[in-house]
């Protein structure tokens, strides 16, 4: 009991600093607008928007160079006077749906969001067959012996006992 409490201690106090630590994003001072409201607007904007260079990352967290250009059209966008939605579908008119890390479900991106579940079931599928072609047509998973096999059988069992 002693030793569960020590490594709890342990595990707790090695976990500690973590939870205190800053989230880093590669928003870099330079970007940020001097209007709190329209900065936490282009953050909020920029984390739906997908790094077409780190491709899973948001423009809000990616360090790359396209992701830093990306930012600083969407506060030129906001500044300019355009809403959340405007912004968005400037971008996806000019780089499409990809640019959206949630693209939104229409015929163009019906693979994308039925594809996992296509090869899921697919999947299953597929071992539901082995399965069965596995049990045979008897349900059992081995075929009844020979005559021959029931012979050689029989002679192996007399010679041991």
């Amino acid at each position: 009991m002693k030793r569960h409490l020590l490594t709890a201690a342990l595990l707790l106090g090695l976990s500690a600093p973590l939870a205190y630590a800053p989230i880093v994003h590669a928003v870099e001072p330079s970007e940020v607008l001097p209007d709190p409201a329209m900065e936490a607007r282009a953050r909020e904007i920029s984390k739906d928007l997908r790094c077409l260079v780190c491709q899973n990352q948001s423009i809000d967290d990616s360090n790359a160079d396209l992701a830093r250009d990306l930012r600083r059209l969407v506060r030129e966008r906001l500044v300019a006077g355009d809403g959340n939605d405007q912004v968005k579908s400037y971008l996806v008119d000019r780089y499409g749906d990809y640019v959206l890390l949630r693209p939104p479900f229409k015929a163009t991106t019906l693979l994308l969001w039925a594809g996992p579940f296509a090869l899921l079931a697919a999947g299953a599928v597929g071992v539901a067959v082995y399965l069965r072609r596995r049990q045979g047509p008897g349900g059992a998973d081995t075929a009844p012996l020979t005559e021959d096999e029931r012979r050689r059988l029989d002679a192996l069992l007399k010679d041991q006992g």
